[in-house]
């Protein structure tokens, strides 16, 4: 018995050693087989039965198709890192290589422009001289002086003389001008202005021309002297109001014995509330005497005028709102003026409306006369003009050169001057007032500007006259007006100028005091100037290219065609 169990122990002893290796080896040739399936297919092993003497059995659940492994992508988001205090982190941080922005663009508005304290102020000087036919001779003369920070001041000098075919057609102007700022603190700055203006002509335009005139007899010359001062705050103090009182003093004299004294004081405040309200208030006084020299009884006139203008103002991007009141004194006849303003502009449009309803006086003196007619005789009476005007317009800009506004404007005017002939020779024009008339205005502006090589400005003006009161004509006033000027840099060292007058003809009154009209105008004038060695330039000027001895004022017909030609040295 015990024979037999040892028998038996041998054999499954041997049964055991002989099992081992060959479960071994499939247990390897089964995991070669499992390596070699790619990971994207899904591989089974499934055992037959827990018998060892059993074979294991591998299901393979889908058909092999090698493929190759995705690429590795590259990962901008660096995981956080081990923190390690024996070294130091870095971080990196790779920007997007496509940024797509919706640009906007934002509104551009205006500033100031400060003063940079680097720039050094530099004084210029330059004497000009010419000459042409009608034994034209011109000069001119230019002077700076200051630092440019605590004072400038300029002055300049002119004078020109002509002289055409007829009898006493002879002319020439002087002029001398001095202008001043001075810095007061830091905060105020003080101008000055003192200028002298000389003129002398001849009455030439008498009918008929046989008539036996003197020259001294003929002779007309006018001068005016004036001085002005004014202090200014350059920024609003902590109130926020600035302010510039102004003083004006003129003298106008003639060879006549006629004088005019004319004093004038202005005294504006602003005071701004916020960025949308401010308040404006004007405050003036202009007070002026003219003796007139007359044979057997001089006579004297005072014509002084006041006003008091406060204003309210709302401003914002889009609407820009003038409310006020203008009482005013005429020679002790009172006027209250309203002032209503408003603009507005349209969103994504390049052009803004306007309309107002505003009203004024003119003020006319003996000097004022006489610088818009120079042939009028010394006036008797002076009566200041009032002007009540409503109007609707609009302006605007096109592209990044071209600026234009058009404005319609209905107009009632009171003791508008008008200029008359007289009735013996012509010579003189006399003093009429139309006590009340209306007027139609079109007015219109143009302005093409490319930097500082080219620069073109157009402006047009058609007035229509009606409900005359007393005259039937507005005698000497001009119904429609253009004017161009363009100014063309062709190169750095030439320059070319070119202006243009076409205006229609005013009514006047011959003799038998009948209605006439003057013909028509065109007026071209060329320039031009350009370099001949450092600065020494050379220019020529031709005016009245057309030759058209035309007439702005009845009988007194101008110079033809003139050519001045000179040079200009420059001491910069």
């Amino acid at each position: 018995m015990k024979s037999l169990l040892k028998i038996s122990i041998l054999f499954f002893a041997i049964l055991v050693a002989i099992q081992l290796p060959a479960q071994k080896k499939k247990a390897k040739k089964t995991q070669k087989t499992s390596q070699a399936a790619p990971a994207s297919q899904e591989a089974v092993v499934k055992p037959t039965t827990a018998d060892t003497s059993s074979p294991k059995t591998v299901t393979i659940t889908s058909a092999f198709k090698p493929v190759l492994p995705s690429a590795a992508k590259l990962n901008f988001m660096a995981a956080t890192p081990v923190i390690d205090s024996s070294k130091i982190p870095v971080v990196y941080n790779i920007p997007s290589q496509n940024l797509f922005f919706s640009y906007q663009p934002v509104t551009i508005k205006p500033l100031a422009l400060n003063v940079d304290s680097t720039l050094a102020w530099e004084n210029d000087q330059y004497l000009k001289f010419g000459a042409g036919n009608f034994s034209s001779l011109l000069g001119e003369a230019a002077l700076s002086f200051g630092d440019g920070k605590t004072s400038i001041t300029n002055i300049r000098a002119n004078f020109l003389t002509a002289t055409g075919h007829l009898p006493a057609q002879q002319t020439s102007k002087l002029g001398i001008d001095l202008a001043s700022i001075f810095s007061v603190g830091e905060d105020h700055e003080l101008t000055a202005h003192g200028y002298y203006k000389g003129s002398t002509q001849y009455f030439y335009g008498y009918e008929p021309v046989s008539l036996p005139f003197t020259k001294e007899e003929l002779l007309q010359r006018f001068n005016t002297i004036g001085i002005e001062a004014g202090l200014r705050n350059k920024t609003a103090n902590d109130f926020g109001i600035t302010y510039h009182p102004q003083i004006n003093l003129i003298r106008f004299y003639d060879n006549r014995g006629n004088t005019e004294n004319d004093l004038m004081v202005k005294a504006p405040i602003n005071k701004v509330f916020s960025k949308f309200y401010s308040f404006d208030l004007g405050l003036m006084a202009d007070v002026s005497t003219t003796n007139i020299s007359l044979i057997p009884s001089p006579l004297s006139m005072n014509n002084n005028l006041f006003y008091v203008h406060p204003a309210f103002q709302f401003t914002t991007p889009n609407v820009k709102l003038h409310l006020g009141i203008q009482p005013t004194w005429d020679n002790q006849s009172f006027t209250a003026f309203p002032e209503l303003t408003i603009e507005t502009k349209f969103t994504d449009m390049d052009w803004s409306l306007e309309a107002g309803w505003t009203g004024n006086y003119q003020k006319n003196t003996y000097r004022s006369l006489a610088e818009y007619n120079p042939w009028i005789s010394a006036p008797t009476s002076l009566l200041n003009t009032k002007i009540a005007e409503q109007y609707i317009g609009i302006k605007g800009s096109s592209g990044n050169h071209l600026t234009y506004t058009a404005r319609l404007s209905f107009l009632k005017l009171n003791n508008q001057p008008l200029f008359v002939n007289d009735q013996t020779d012509g010579k003189t024009f006399q003093l009429l007032y139309e006590p009340g008339m209306n007027a139609v205005r079109l007015h219109a502006e143009a302005a093409y500007t490319v930097a500082e090589n080219l620069s073109f400005l157009a402006s047009t003006s058609y007035t229509s006259y009606n409900n005359f009161t007393v005259n039937t004509k507005a005698w000497g006033l001009l119904p429609f007006e253009m004017t161009g000027t363009l100014k063309w840099k062709l190169r750095k060292d030439l320059q070319i100028k070119a202006d243009a007058y076409i205006w229609d003809g005013s009514d006047y009154r011959d003799k038998t005091l009948q209605p006439a009209k003057s013909d028509p105008v065109a007026d071209i004038n060329l320039g031009a100037e350009f370099t001949v060695m450092p600065r020494l330039n050379l220019w020529l000027q031709m005016n009245n290219m057309l030759n058209n001895a035309y007439q702005r004022w009845n009988q007194y017909p101008v110079l033809g065609f003139t050519v001045l030609g000179g040079v200009v040295y420059s001491f910069r």
